[in-house]
């Protein structure tokens, strides 16, 4: 049982996605410190005058439970946005760019798709002759008939 757990972590895939989620850890570090310390304190100072953020009390002054901070959701935003672009350009880009040197798709356009008469499944490749769901012959596909999905 050792031995196939052994085998199991050893994998190429599994060593990839580990790096993979180290790497996109380390950034995420980075990108939430850009956030934290350069992209709040600019849109806090959008508020004006001696306010504590971008963003209104909504109970008793002073009580940080009840401040509706649309600042810290700005800023969290733009750590989404910024965090996917980094993921995309850093490691999406290049492994598709290696898979495709290897003669592998990654990440391509799925393929067209039809749907079964009979159980109205949606997912169904369009060379499919047999529904995966209910096992219904399927009309030959006509080049007009398919749809993308």
């Amino acid at each position: 049982m050792l031995k196939g757990f052994k085998n199991f972590l050893m994998r190429g895939d599994i060593i990839t996605i580990a790096v993979g989620l180290v790497i996109a850890l380390a950034f995420s570090t980075l990108i939430k410190a850009f956030t934290d310390y350069v992209i709040n304190p600019v849109v806090a100072r959008l508020q004006g005058g001696e306010s504590t953020g971008l963003g209104w009390q909504l109970g008793e002054e002073g009580n940080d439970a009840t401040y509706l901070d649309l600042g810290q959701f700005i800023s969290a935003l733009i750590y989404f946005v910024i965090f996917m672009a980094v993921i995309y350009f850093c490691v999406v880009v290049p492994y598709k760019r290696y898979q495709a040197r290897r003669g592998v798709t990654a990440f391509g356009e799925p393929g067209p798709v039809k749907t079964c008469p009979a159980c109205l499944s949606e997912d169904l490749p369009a060379a499919a002759s047999k529904c995966r769901y209910c096992a219904t012959e399927q009309p030959p596909t006509v080049g007009a008939g398919a749809q993308r999905a």
